[in-house]
Formats: C-alpha cells, structure tokens, sequence
C-alpha cells in the first residue's frame, strides 16, 4: 500500500504568513504521527536557526514516523540536515534545459553534482533513507529525468520523487501523472535502477489530488500531501481527503486513523492563521450537512442515501442545517432535538419561521430553534433542554 509523506511542516511554511513556532511544530508532528503517516517533512534546516532547532528537536522526539529534512545539491544544506539526525533527507535539483542554462550548467554537469550530494548524504549515514527529486520534473525532458534519476540512485538514492512542481498536469490529456509515472519507472528499469517512486503534486489548476491518485493507479509507492493542502502558491495535495480516498476506495482502510483528522485541522487551521473552508471536503464544516428538504428527508432515514462518506470514518457525524431550502422532515427534527412534541399546524408554523430566518443567509441552531418556537407557539410552549443522546444526524451550528 501507499506510503503517506505529509510536508505541512515544509512545504506547508511556503504558503505566505505561515510559519509554526517551535511548539506548535511539535504538536503537529505528533498529531500526524498520531493518523499514522509514514515520513514527517519537518522542515529546511538551512532556512532559518529556528527551523533547524526544531528539525533537530523533532528528529529526537522519538515519534512513530521517519522524520525529514529538505535540501537542495549543496554540501552545505546536506550537513545542515543531517547534523540534525534526520532518518529521512529530500535532496532536489531541476535539470530541464531553462533551468541548466540560467544556472550556466550542462546535463553532465548537474547529474554530477546532484550524484556527489547524494554520495555525500549515503556516505554520512548508511540507514538514511534518501529521496531524490528532478524539480519540475514533468516539464523536464524524460531523457534528462531519467539519467539524473538513475545516477542519483547508483549514489544511494532510495526514492525518487516526480514532482509536478507547478500544477500543469491534466489527467485524461497526454500530459498526466499516470503515463509519467509508468515512463519514468520503465526508464529507471531499463538502467537497472529500481528505486520507490513518489508523486508530489501541486494545485495550480485544482487537480493535484486527482494527479495523486493517478500517480498511485500507476504504481507510485509513495504520496506527498499537506494539512489544508498547504503550500507554494495553491498548495499540494490535501492530506485529509487524499487519505479518505485511499481508505475508502483504494484498500487503505485501517491504514491510518482518520478519526484525529479533525483535532489535527483544527492545530493547523488556528497556528496558520488559515481557516477550514467550510465546504472542504471531510473536515470542512459543512462537508456532512444535509439541508435542502428533500436531502434531510431521505437522510434522516438513511445518511447514505446523499452521502458516499461515512463520516464516521474521520469522527463525525453527519448534520442538518436549518434555513430557508428546509422542509417539515427537518424541523421535525429539529423540534425533537429540543424537545418539543409539534403537531402539524406547529410544524408548518415553525417551518415558516426558520425559512425566513434563513433567507437572511444563516443556518439556524437549537438555541435559535427554540426562540422561533417560543415566539410562534407562546411561552406556555417553551421547549425542553435538548436532549443529550447524539442522534443520527445532529443540528449544525449557526454560520457567524
């Protein structure tokens, strides 16, 4: 099965205005750790002495996750990382054509340096498990990939990484993520190199987790993803939903803890100043709330009849809203939450109440409920404390 490289912690900081205090590092690797992710990308130690403290601090942790530096061909960056006692190192290089030209570099040249970093990193710790990844790799000659990549690995490279470093693959088109990942593994093969392949997908074009799972249908071993999907520009993979995918649909279930995905958004969200949309899919607030009526009718008698999630899977529950697309079944619902036995002249009156409400673009909550039903029935109606037991499908909160 798959192997799980969450970057929040690198590539998550090139996201403008996030950067996670040394505490706050800790947490996340822990709470990662505790969905069971198989490498934490704690970060570029050379960035800044902060980064490199908590590099170093979380590499000693003692976590259940192999822990990650990242570091470009450079000697220095190598030593940086390593002086850390990282079990994991990520070393990149681009090798497309522009790219060598601005730099003043042959072909030759930088699969030179990137082989020396590589020997350099191996020759240092005989157990590091090493990645390396041809930056822009999908735009990048096959041919140039390929040699780049197999001299990395007769150096020591364990993986290699096909980074779409800016979002441009399409799946279905001739430029996608399965037919690169199947090139580049018969190019490796064919110079008897046979490293772990990951895919590390960006979301220029809102594709990168659709390229993920066609880098995983292809046979990529390993998927690089990120809380909230953060990163350079519009972010990488969201590790949430790449998760639930590979759980429900691709034999990963079990694999991974999926009920502490919403602790470990709500940690991100907060110290990233990057609040969960609300329609995200699987920790968005909303992603298990039914509400217009004829939704909330045949989910309350049966959640999977608009739902192909269990969100029991990642430790919630399915909801209702209350506005103005709602129907009888709805409020009934709601009045039995708080207590209140409606007959049908009620109900109606109610209904009306909450669509008005609602038309003013909130959803509307128990304690919302129960004002309505005390204005339109009278006091002598006042609705009982709601009730403690969670039903099938609770009340959403009201939207501030």
């Amino acid at each position: 099965m798959v192997r799980i490289l969450d970057s929040t912690l690198r590539e998550g900081e090139q996201s403008p205005g996030v950067a996670f205090p040394t505490h706050v590092r800790l947490a996340v690797a822990e709470a990662l750790a505790a969905v069971g992710v198989d490498i934490i990308e704690a970060g570029h130690p050379v960035v800044t002495p902060a980064i490199r403290q908590s590099v170093a601090l979380l590499a000693g942790a003692g976590l259940p996750a192999r822990i990650g530096a990242h570091a470009r061909a450079l000697a220095g960056d190598i030593d940086a990382a390593l002086a850390c006692g990282v079990d994991f190192l990520g070393i990149y290089f681009c090798v497309a054509p522009a790219r060598l030209e601005d730099q003043g570099l042959t072909l030759v040249q930088a699969v030179d340096r990137i082989a020396a970093a590589v020997a350099r990193a191996r020759a240092q710790r005989p157990g590091l498990l090493i990645r390396f990844t041809p930056e822009d790799a999908v735009r990048s000659p096959l041919r140039h990939v390929v040699i780049a990549a197999a001299e990395a690995v007769r150096a020591g490279a364990d993986i290699i990484s096909i980074a779409d470093t800016t979002g441009c693959l399409v799946p279905g088109t001739p430029r996608n993520m399965y037919d690169m990942v199947r090139r580049v593994r018969d190019g490796l093969t064919a110079r008897d190199a046979h490293p772990l392949i990951a895919v590390h997908c960006h979301n220029d074009r809102g594709l990168a987790l659709a390229n993920a799972l066609d880098g995983v249908r292809a046979g990529a071993d390993i998927v690089d993803a990120s809380v909230l999907g953060l990163g350079e520009r519009a972010g990488i993979v969201d590790l949430g939903q790449l998760l639930a995918v590979l759980a429900g649909d691709f034999g990963g279930d079990g694999r991974w803890d999926l009920t502490r995905l919403p602790a470990l958004y709500r940690l991100v969200s907060r110290a990233a100043r990057r609040p969960v949309p609300a329609h995200f899919p699987v920790t968005g607030r909303y992603a298990f709330t039914h509400c217009a009526g004829g939704h909330v009718r045949a989910a309350l008698v049966h959640n999977g009849h608009y739902a192909s999630l269990a969100p029991e899977l990642v430790g919630r529950r399915a909801e209702v809203a209350l506005g103005h697309m709602s129907g009888l079944a709805a409020v009934r619902h709601g009045l039995d939450r708080i207590g209140v036995a409606a007959d049908d002249d009620l109900a109606r009156d109610v209904l009306t109440a909450v669509k008005a409400a609602g038309q003013g673009g909130h959803a509307v909550d128990v304690e919302e409920l129960a004002l309505i039903v005390r204005c339109v029935a009278g006091t002598d109606r006042a609705p009982a404390t709601p009730r403690p037991e969670a039903p099938a499908c609770a009340m959403a909160s009201v939207d501030h």
